[in-house]
């Protein structure tokens, strides 16, 4: 059984968080525009991107529960791990992997099993947590003489692994900086094409107060790279 299938009833629920619709899925489709299928989702879960992705779109995940969702929803999907996907060499055009690099262990070889898949001149597209808010003792800082909100960037220089709590169990996620993830994926062949970067949504700051002051911050960052 996969570690996921123990967090699978979290993330399902997390997944009903509207800051997914208002933040994340408007940096998925920007980045997704244009492209063409076959397309993979990797790490896909439930499905949730499956109206998203250049057709025909298959999923891929190491959880056997999350999968049954997403095949429930009509997504034909596979058990796998990332490091070893099932598809022969240059079959894919479009892959996408949406707040999964945080939780691999091992970025190189994500990379070019990728890029191993996708065909010459096709896209990997990957949506994240920001380098920047994901490093240990980062976080807001609020200067009490006017009440600007600034961030504290912590260790954001070295690489780390952090253990949350996610629902009843934990979730272990992977501290990287940029120049790290760029690096890795040029190394596997990947070509940067665009990237964005996206603070918190004025709909989620209308319903979490605590984050006003913070939209300018970068909490999300997208990338698109061809092959």
């Amino acid at each position: 059984m996969s570690e996921w299938d123990d967090l699978a009833d979290w993330w399902s629920e997390e997944l009903t968080d509207p800051a997914y619709t208002f933040d994340v899925q408007p940096l998925v489709d920007k980045m997704l525009a244009g492209l063409s299928g076959p397309s993979l989702d990797l790490g896909c879960g439930t499905g949730r991107l499956r109206d998203s992705l250049p057709v025909p779109a298959y999923g891929c995940d190491s959880s056997r529960k999350l999968l049954a969702i997403a095949a429930e929803l009509g997504m034909p999907v596979v058990q796998t791990r990332l490091a070893e996907l099932p598809w022969r060499d240059g079959v894919i055009a479009t892959a996408v992997a949406c707040l999964v690099l945080e939780h691999l262990p091992d970025l190189r070889t994500f990379f070019s099993e990728v890029a191993r898949v996708v065909t010459s001149g096709g896209h990997l597209v990957v949506v994240s947590n920001h380098p920047a808010y994901t490093s240990q003792g980062s976080g807001p800082v609020v200067d009490m003489s006017d009440g600007e909100v600034l961030w504290r960037w912590g260790s954001y220089l070295f690489e780390s692994v952090a253990t949350e709590p996610a629902g009843e169990g934990s979730m272990v996620f992977h501290h990287r900086p940029l120049p790290v993830i760029l690096n890795a994926a040029a190394e596997a062949g990947w070509s940067l094409e665009r990237m964005l970067e996206a603070g918190v949504s004025a709909e989620t700051v209308a319903r979490i107060p605590a984050l006003a002051g913070q939209e300018h911050m970068p909490r999300l960052i997208a990338l698109r790279w061809r092959r």
